[in-house]
């Protein structure tokens, strides 16, 4: 099953509408999406939680790592960079950090409050691997917007 951005978009707007607790938002969003996808073996937050720092958050699927310091993987990147990574081989990167051997590719997305002021990453592990592309990063993207922004 594929993920329908239009229908998850709407879903997720009616069940965070009004919602400002930024835990409860991350958990809602990470149940949603990632029962929405096939392609989605892991999905989850992980919120900056001090200087440099990512610990982890509301998420679906197997363990993942505790913390990871922004100078470490993909998910570091991310949150040192401020851009989307995706990444179709994670074997592929030198740093990746293997949370999961299982994991093939990854896209992971900066989220931001209104201010703009970094709450953390969303990332979506796949044990596919190329299993992300141009169009889950809008569409994600936008779904971060419209839930975080209004922060």
């Amino acid at each position: 099953m594929r993920i329908d951005y239009d229908e998850i978009t709407r879903t997720i707007a009616a069940l965070t509408s009004g919602e400002t607790d930024v835990v409860a938002l991350m958990a809602t969003v990470a149940c949603e999406l990632h029962h929405a996808d096939d392609r989605f073996d892991w999905t989850g937050f992980y919120r900056v939680t001090g200087p440099e720092m990512l610990k982890i958050g509301p998420y679906q699927g197997g363990h993942g790592c505790l913390q990871i310091p922004f100078a470490r993987g993909i998910c570091g990147a991310a949150a040192r960079s401020g851009e989307v990574q995706l990444v179709d081989d994670v074997d592929a990167v030198a740093d990746h950090i293997a949370c999961a051997s299982s994991t093939r590719s990854e896209i992971v997305l900066p989220v931001r409050d209104t201010e703009g002021a970094l709450l953390g990453v969303l990332d979506i592990d796949s044990d596919q691997p190329a299993a992300f592309t141009q169009t889950d990063t809008v569409r994600l993207s936008e779904i971060l917007q419209m839930v975080f922004g209004r922060l």
